[in-house]
């Protein structure tokens, strides 16, 4: 045996990143879809998280997290994986910021508006609270 070789079970460096790449597109493995399939599936979440449905971008993340997690993978599905991950997070930031902005500042931000601002009022608005 000569001194290159190894015994040891444990791969060196260069097996194991090749090893880490993901032979399947989805989170169930041989279980989940075919590339063709997850290509098709991908980029129906990418577009109909445009449709105000910004949840399907979270589904997107999640169901095809080898793609994301894995630069180097399945070039023609990270596209739409990576920008459903921009998306998302632009959506969380701008709706965190909403309901901060509401939730924090209230009536010393907006003043006299914030009662034809505010939903829960609603009712004495229009006249529905005297039964």
């Amino acid at each position: 045996m000569e001194a290159s070789e190894s015994t040891s079970p444990i791969p060196n460096n260069r097996t194991s990143i090749a090893s880490s790449t993901p032979v399947w597109p989805t989170i169930d493995g041989p279980l989940g879809l075919s590339e063709d399939e997850s290509l098709s599936y991908a980029r129906r979440f990418y577009m109909f998280g445009f449709a105000l449905l910004p949840l399907l971008w979270a589904v997107n993340c999640f169901y095809f997290w080898p793609v994301l997690r894995h630069s180097r993978s399945f070039p023609r599905i990270r596209r739409y994986v990576v920008g459903s991950a921009v998306g998302l997070t632009i959506f969380s930031a701008l709706l965190s910021s909403w309901a901060l902005t509401f939730a924090i500042g209230g009536e010393g931000l907006f003043g006299p508006v914030w009662d034809k601002l505010v939903m829960f009022n609603l009712a004495d608005t229009l006249g529905l609270t005297g039964f």
